[in-house]
């Protein structure tokens, strides 16, 4: 297991026995020091349990932002009951580590394999990973980047696209 996806899984374990965050560790992996977005999907026998991140960084470092949207996609997805303690040895982590945004003029620069595409409108706006399971197209996936930003169909947009560094 890759030591941001053991960071993950400790983040996790240890709030749900706690209540609390875990320390940093003292001993941090390179990728850890760098600062980006990062996000944390949880699945429970293959089904989504909780994905929560950050688009752009918050803390100080990769390894505060996977403890905080660790806890997070938890404890606070609202489209899930908070993970308690038996569910945690059914759990599987990845951690996706956000490269830098780039905006791009129409979806024919957008492939949902190779990129998360970000939807603005306004001061709303809504992010898909890449290489989702059961999304093939950028229209696919700015209809649902779209709505999970409460942009309306036919509102313009704004679209950027970026890679992942996806740890598992």
């Amino acid at each position: 297991m890759h030591p941001l996806v053991k960071l993950a899984r400790a983040a996790v374990e240890h709030y749900v026995a706690t209540g609390e965050k875990i320390p940093l560790p003292a001993d941090l992996a390179p990728e850890m020091t760098e600062k980006a977005g990062v996000f944390v999907c949880i699945k429970k026998r293959g089904e989504l349990r909780g994905c929560l991140g950050t688009f752009s960084p918050c803390a100080e470092n990769v390894a505060y932002e996977i403890i905080h949207n660790a806890v997070s996609a938890a404890s606070c997805d609202p489209r899930f009951a908070p993970i308690t303690r038996a569910e945690l040895d059914e759990l599987e982590f990845t951690v996706d580590v956000l490269m830098t945004p780039e905006k791009v003029a129409d979806k024919k620069q957008l492939d949902p394999r190779k990129y998360g595409v970000i939807v603005k409108s306004g001061g709303r706006r809504g992010l898909l990973l890449p290489d989702i399971e059961g999304v093939d197209d950028a229209d696919e996936q700015v209809r649902i980047a779209s709505m999970k930003a409460g942009i309306f169909t036919g509102e313009p947009v704004e679209l950027y696209r970026f890679e992942v560094k996806r740890y598992k």
